[in-house]
């Protein structure tokens, strides 16, 4: 049987090993990751976003915060991310609390962003009926008109969140199904509690 992980004190120099790794067997949004979000009253929610910056204040994603992950968002400040890459076996569990990015960090990304992305943010009420996709269309060659060149504001209801993580599980497949699960947990102190878990 494979000897099981080795244990590293930061979590995040594994995610960034883990991660480059999955980007060079999938080419295509190795970054993509599960969002699960909660109502106020407990009622969860689950959609696939893209990871969009992974350092050690968090894990950040953009979105429309008008959408429903944004208003659970809004409402219920914590949340959980799943990535999981089948080729390498692996998955990582990530818990925290979540808090906005800063109106610098969403200009940055915004303005980064293909121009048809750009003019998409003004065109999209994110989760809202769509009666057909014409007035998806429709909507969309009014911004063309208004914004014609590559200067476009950033929407104010579209930014990003960070997910500060208090909870970081690494899941590594096995053979016969005994898993090697290595979890951290956020101490008081701000350091890392590291432990394994039964598969």
């Amino acid at each position: 049987m494979p000897d099981t992980l080795p244990i590293v004190a930061d979590p995040l120099v594994r995610f960034q090993e883990w991660m480059s790794e999955a980007w060079s067997h999938e080419p295509d949004d190795a970054n993509a990751m599960t969002l699960a979000t909660a109502t106020p009253d407990g009622a969860p929610a689950a959609r696939i976003v893209l990871l969009k910056g992974a350092d050690a204040r968090g894990f950040v994603f953009y979105t429309n915060l008008e959408s429903r992950k944004g208003e659970e968002l809004a409402a219920n400040q914590r949340a959980a991310l799943l990535f999981h890459w089948k080729p390498q076996g692996r998955q990582i569990r990530i818990e925290g609390r979540v808090e906005r990015v800063t109106d610098a960090e969403a200009d940055a990304y915004y303005a980064s962003r293909p121009r048809i992305s750009r003019l998409g943010a003004w065109a999209s009420d994110q989760s809202r009926t769509l009666p057909e996709r014409t007035e998806l269309e429709r909507r969309l060659a009014t911004y063309e008109a208004k914004y014609p060149g590559e200067d476009i504001p950033r929407p104010p209801h579209w930014s990003g969140f960070r997910i500060v993580p208090e909870r970081i599980e690494f899941w590594q497949n096995m053979p016969f199904r005994l898993h090697d699960r290595t979890v951290y947990t956020k101490t008081a102190a701000g350091g890392w509690a590291i432990g394994k878990l039964f598969p």
